[in-house]
């Protein structure tokens, strides 16, 4: 196989830094240029004793500021070139629709961790009862039965375990913490959690920011149950992946096509469009929507096309499935090993420290921007404290009636906040280098320009001469006629000089009209000669599809089955040609 490129390019290493789910833990990954992300993403879980992989993934944030989940079937720095640092967020990518299936213990405490996480962010949202039992699950977890003696007064409030904790949901936890939860082991107390945060509507939803067809403030998320909506805090539409077709998108518009059943006969197709914020932002929710669906509803990942979800003209448009699917890991009888390793866990007080090793990155706002950012948009999905619509494009938003979420937020604001003071800290930076270097310029430009003009080449001032006046008569007479004699020169060196001015700026104007007319005549004679290739390029080009169409050559049959082909036919081809032959009377 031959591969093109330095022969340097082989021996160089690159390292990459990885962020666990708890912020203060990270692994480093040096790897090569041909290595895939794959290989990143099984180097971080064997370092962690996870067997179950296929639940997890990496996610980064490119020099745009967009997220993006590490593609596991290419090469990792052909993703991430454009990144100075390569940082990765190990995360729950598919959220397993029962989190207690799981075969391992150290499985099901990685996905304890990421829900702690998006309990803590506020993307699991739920109502303040709910809160404070998931509240006092996670301190009976890690600081176990309660102990009058260690646990006094408000003990809850050490711990940063909300996004807006307030005094009755602490008292309500410390009472669940004290009674309902006395005697569970921390592995007890998980699994209740997990079962409690499973149930939840806003469970494995990751909210994206998007606006109906009436141009409302809406939010998209995407688990295993299919392809959801919400309104402010209501949920407004659920469509399952047993009703979704087809998934596609068309710049900004992210489609889905539907199959609805409205009664036991009668099947009904509808056609739902989001617009997004961005067309990187459309492909990252189209994207997300194609993994998903793929692994929770194929039965093996070898039945996995190559989909293609943009038109025939749209870029990065083909998507191909790596990994195994959910019923593929279920299916795996008996258990991955024979002992399981033992698990460490964490503290909840890690959550409020931040390690002077580990770098800052998008996925992990500072503390000062959280509050900033967590506090403009709005979560999901059980109470209609906050309308959406009211929302405007700065992301200023109601808050939420529920005394448990007044300031909840989307995960995309998550992966951006540091970013932006990353870039805002560097934008500061040029800004005051560029102010010195000003200062600098002006300093000497107004040396040069004012204080040089009045010294002479010794450095000295210049001296004035005065004339003195003369006492004769024919003294003054002639010191006249010499004035008006140099007057006189001095008017006719002016008038020569004004001449000359007016000679060059027409000599300039006609070179200017000279070069004008040789653009225009040279713009037309591109355009002459553009505008027939353009006619019989797009003849050809017509007259292709028509014999692809309308034909039944069989050398074209696998040109017409490719997805691409098929799309194009039923976006474009068929529209255009019902309205020739309604208006024109062809075909």
């Amino acid at each position: 196989m031959l591969k093109f490129g330095s022969k340097s390019d082989v021996t160089v290493v690159h390292r990459a830094t990885i962020r666990l789910l708890d912020d203060s833990e990270i692994i480093h990954c040096d790897f090569e240029p041909q290595h895939k992300g794959m290989y990143i993403l099984e180097y971080v879980c064997k370092q962690l004793n996870i067997l179950e992989t296929d639940y997890f993934g990496l996610r980064y944030v490119d020099h745009c500021r967009q997220r993006h989940w590490l593609d596991l079937g290419k090469t990792a720095i052909k993703q991430v070139k454009d990144m100075d640092q390569i940082l990765f967020s190990f995360r729950v990518k598919f959220y397993p629709p029962d989190p207690l299936r799981l075969k391992e213990e150290i499985t099901k405490y990685q996905v304890y961790q990421q829900l702690k996480r998006d309990l803590l962010h506020g993307r699991l949202y739920c109502s303040p009862g709910e809160a404070a039992l998931l509240a006092a699950c996670i301190v009976q977890s890690e600081l176990g039965d309660y102990d009058p003696e260690m646990h006094e007064g408000n003990y809850i409030s050490e711990h940063k375990l909300l996004l807006k904790q307030t005094e009755t949901i602490e008292e309500k936890a410390m009472e669940l913490h004290q009674t309902e939860l006395k005697g569970f082991t921390p592995e007890e107390a998980e699994t209740r959690f997990l079962g409690l945060a499973s149930k939840l509507d806003t469970y494995a939803v990751d909210p994206h920011p998007v606006k109906d067809h009436r141009g409302t403030q809406l939010y998209l998320g995407i688990n295993h149950c299919g392809i959801l909506t919400f309104q402010g805090s209501r949920k407004t539409h659920h469509f399952r992946w047993s009703e979704v077709q087809k998934i596609n998108f068309e710049g900004k518009m992210f489609i889905v096509h539907l199959t609805i059943n409205e009664d036991v006969r009668t099947k009904k197709k509808h056609t739902v469009g989001f617009k997004c914020p961005t067309g990187s932002n459309c492909r990252h929710v189209w994207r997300c929507a194609i993994e998903q669906m793929l692994f929770f509803t194929l039965p093996k990942a070898s039945d996995a096309p190559v989909v293609s979800g943009g038109s025939i003209f749209s870029w990065g448009t083909k998507f191909k499935y790596t990994g195994r699917t959910e019923r593929e890991v279920l299916e795996e009888t008996g258990p991955l090993r024979k002992e399981e390793p033992p698990i460490q866990r964490c503290q909840t007080t890690c959550l409020r420290r931040k390690a002077s090793s580990v770098p800052a990155t998008p996925s992990t706002p500072s503390q000062d921007l959280v509050e900033i950012r967590y506090s403009s948009l709005p979560r999901s999905c059980h109470s209609a404290g906050l309308d959406g619509t009211g929302m405007s494009e700065g992301g200023t938003g109601v808050p939420l009636s529920s005394p448990y979420c007044p300031d909840n937020t989307l995960p995309l604001l998550e992966t951006v906040s540091e970013d932006q003071e990353i870039h805002a800290r560097r934008n500061n930076v040029g800004q005051h280098e560029g102010e010195m270097n000003d200062y600098y310029f002006r300093d000497s430009f107004d040396h040069s320009s004012s204080e040089s003009q009045l010294l002479d080449a010794s450095g000295k001032p210049h001296s004035r001469s005065v004339t003195p006046v003369p006492k004769m008569q024919k003294l003054q007479n002639s010191k006249l006629c010499l004035q008006q004699k140099h007057q006189h020169q001095h008017q006719h060196q002016h008038q020569q000089q004004q001449q000359l001015q007016q000679q060059q700026q027409q000599q300039q104007s006609h070179l200017a009209r000279r070069f004008q007319g040789k653009l225009r005549h040279r713009s037309m004679r591109i355009l002459r000669r553009f505008v027939p290739a353009f006619m019989l390029v797009l003849t050809a080009f017509f007259v292709s599809l028509i014999m692809i169409f309308e034909t039944d050559a069989t050398i074209f049959n696998s040109l017409r089955k490719t997805p691409e082909m098929v799309a194009f036919r039923n976006q474009y081809y068929v529209p255009l040609k019902e309205f020739l032959r309604t208006k024109f009377g062809l075909f």
